[in-house]
């Protein structure tokens, strides 16, 4: 029998459940992602229990990076070849690899397309003769909705209550029929066609039920309705599987995720076993007590109080500020004071580094401050969340076109190069090269040059695909000629020029200041290309040194691989600011809640209104926040907030006098000491820019 060190007796549990559908109850900071890697290892163990072959378990999760984690985590259990059989995904990725397979049955090719967000706004605003990209997004976000709840255009037009509803409904019937041509799927598809698939044709369905013999699901409270369905087809009537989540991080309603999921698998599975995993090791009592205050307020699907072993900790730390610019001042002395304490108390020790600090607000928005604050005190920081330069959606035109030289049969670029800027060619022409690519098996750009085209197209239409696609294979020649910096600036501003993109750019946007903006990142991203072309990079102390010029279909190859590193490197040493919805799953030695007020958290519509369920949801996100913060925690009110140019009277959050921090675990300041707490701010202060200074000389 597998021995497993260091387990309480109910992750134990949940470890040694493989006869039927298993709940673990995971609270924050229980161990979840321990329960489920050493499950996967207790059902591959030979002799005991379900003995299971590594192809034959699925763990699915949410997103890349606790896909990543946990199969670096099983690995390390079941070794490197075990775990390379394993399927570990998002399910997403599950999505995909279903459609590869068997997506023929639904008529899709092999190679179908997955669009990104942009590519869809653009073929919604073609759909719906706009060029409103904010209307466009607005479609889409409703389109994305009704996908989640399983409905397509027809259902979802005999569910619409307003005309907004009806248009956006009309939209989606055009949209489908694109997508369709296209051969492509958008991000909800990978969820909704996966399902169509095993719901309309037994043999798939009983095919992966035979190849799954055991799946697990992380985050379950997180899953939609469609998810959910997946997730009963994929397994079947008699399937086991174990689902782990928490009713009470529960904070993605907005985007289709449904307590209801939780709800039904009791109904749905009457031998389910619930396993609750109540012990965190994550946070000291003062901080669990103050989350479970608030938590308890919410009506309990399942029962469940989290403690630690951790001892007792510091007070929370309630700080009242005149307004958003004081409460920035606020937190960066509260994180200087502290880390002052930690440099003191553990000399040479990472604890201070400035990593283990994180600021954790209801809105985007609240980052401002506070980012002028950390910058003013030289403190370094990232805005987790924030939009890359690479993510900006010019920079993904031209990257698209980059991606295709490099690469012809990458269908989506071809999408997004042939529509961006336009170049009269539709989306019935797109639709009939979609099908006949389809049909011979073959790229879209490679379709563009077959023979036998001209028997599926019009020479209109034939002359314009053909006119792009002599221009591809002319700008990749030139692109793999060009070399320098000075060159590849002259090559890239041409291009430009001849695809006409700063036109295209000032047409599609109302707003002539932002198409200006736009334009300049365009320019920022010449630059930054030719730079490299010409051997010219950054080096750590921000000093240019020389290395090797490439060609510009070179530097084209190393743009994904220099953002991935450049979004690893940020990782070090740096204070997190982040919205709370996106910091669940992640943990801080020290956290500071912001703007913990009415109208912000719970956040609420101008009219103050805010419905029950909503303010359970906002109550789950504060929990989250809470249990975010190991050490220390502190939390900030405003007494006055912007509204607009003006400031308004603030009212402190609800949630506060939730907390019950009067009853212990609270702490606030008297006259006295908040005399002596400004004293040492100033102290510490002087002692860092000292500090800063030396090491400068």
């Amino acid at each position: 029998m597998m021995s497993v060190p260091t387990m309480n007796p109910a992750q134990m549990a949940a470890v040694e459940h493989l006869d039927t559908p298993c709940l673990v109850l995971a609270g924050a900071g229980s161990g979840k992602t321990r329960v489920i890697t050493h499950k996967i290892a207790r059902l591959l163990q030979p002799g005991y229990g379900a003995d299971l072959a590594p192809s034959q378990i699925g763990a699915i999760t949410f997103t890349n990076k606790a896909a990543a984690e946990m199969r670096e985590r099983v690995k390390s259990l079941i070794g490197p070849r075990a775990a390379a059989k394993l399927l570990v995904s998002t399910f997403h990725s599950l999505g995909v690899k279903l459609l590869r397979e068997d997506g023929s049955a639904l008529g899709l090719k092999q190679g179908f397309s997955i669009l990104d967000s942009d590519d869809v706004t653009s073929i919604l605003r073609d759909c719906g003769a706009t060029t409103d990209a904010k209307l466009a997004r607005s479609w889409q976000w409703t389109i994305s909705l009704w996908k989640n709840q399983g409905l397509d255009s027809n259902a979802a037009l005999s569910h619409c209550k307003t005309d907004d509803d009806v248009v956006a409904a009309r939209v989606m019937k055009l949209y489908e029929e694109r997508l369709l041509a296209y051969q492509a799927v958008d991000f909800d598809d990978l969820i909704g066609l996966p399902l169509k698939l095993l719901q309309e044709h037994e043999a798939v369905r009983q095919k992966w039920q035979r190849q799954l013999r055991h799946v697990l699901v992380d985050e379950y409270q997180d899953t939609n309705a469609t998810q959910y369905e997946l997730l009963k087809l994929l397994v079947g009537p008699d399937g086991v599987f174990t689902a782990v989540g928490d009713d009470d991080q529960s904070i993605y309603g907005w985007r289709g995720a449904t307590l209801d999921n939780l709800k039904r698998l009791p109904q749905d599975y009457p031998s389910l076993k619930v396993i609750p995993l109540e012990q965190n090791y994550r946070s000291t009592s003062a901080i669990l007590r103050a989350a479970n205050h608030v938590i308890q307020l919410n009506p309990k699907l399942f029962q469940k109080t989290l403690w630690s072993d951790l001892g007792e900790g510091e007070p929370i730390k309630l700080m009242a500020c005149d307004n958003e610019e004081h409460e920035a001042e606020r937190t960066v002395a509260h994180f200087q004071l502290l880390r002052n304490r930690l440099l003191h108390d553990h000399p040479g020790s990472d604890k201070a580094d400035w990593s283990n600090f994180a600021i954790l607000y209801r809105a985007n928005h609240q980052a401002r401050p506070f980012e002028q604050a950390l910058r003013k005190a030289n403190i370094p920081y990232k805005v987790s969340g924030g939009q890359s330069f690479f993510d900006k959606a010019e920079i993904k035109d031209l990257c698209a076109w980059l991606r295709l030289l490099i690469n012809n049969n990458d269908d989506p670029a071809f999408l997004r190069a042939v529509t961006t800027p336009k170049r009269g060619i539709g989306h019935q022409t797109l639709g009939a090269l979609g099908e006949f690519a389809g049909k011979w098996k073959v790229s879209l750009f490679e379709a563009l040059f077959s023979e036998s085209l001209g028997t599926a197209l019009n020479r209109r239409a034939l002359d314009g695909l053909h006119e792009f696609g002599r221009y591809v294979n002319d700008l990749e020649y030139r692109a793999r000629q060009t070399v320098g910096a000075e060159a590849a600036k002259e090559l890239l501003l041409e291009w430009l020029k001849e695809i006409g993109y700063e036109q295209h750019l000032y047409d599609n946007e109302e707003n002539e200041k932002v198409a200006a903006a736009r334009w300049a990142n365009v320019l920022d991203f010449v630059d930054w290309v030719a730079k490299r072309c010409g051997g010219e990079i950054e080096n750590d102390g921000g000093m240019t040194v020389e290395s090797e010029r490439k060609n510009v279909l070179e530097v084209a190859q190393l743009i994904s691989l220099i953002t991935s590193l450049a979004e690893r490197e940020s990782d070090q040493k740096q204070v997190t600011l982040t919205t709370l919805h996106a910091s669940k799953g992640l943990e801080w030695p020290h956290v500071v809640l912001a703007g913990v007020n009415e109208g912000l958290l719970p956040f609420s519509r101008e009219d103050g209104e805010i419905s029950g369920q909503q303010v359970e949801e906002e109550r789950r996100l504060m929990y989250v926040g809470i249990t975010r913060a190991r050490l220390t925690l502190g939390v900030s009110v405003l007494k006055r907030r912007k509204k607009g140019r003006e400031y308004v009277q603030a009212t402190p959050s609800r949630f506060i006098a939730e907390m019950k921090l009067d009853e212990g675990g609270g702490q606030k300041e008297d006259p006295r000491e908040k005399l002596k707490r400004l004293r040492e701010e100033m102290a510490a202060k002087a002692k860092l820019s000292a500090a800063a200074a030396k090491s400068q000389l």
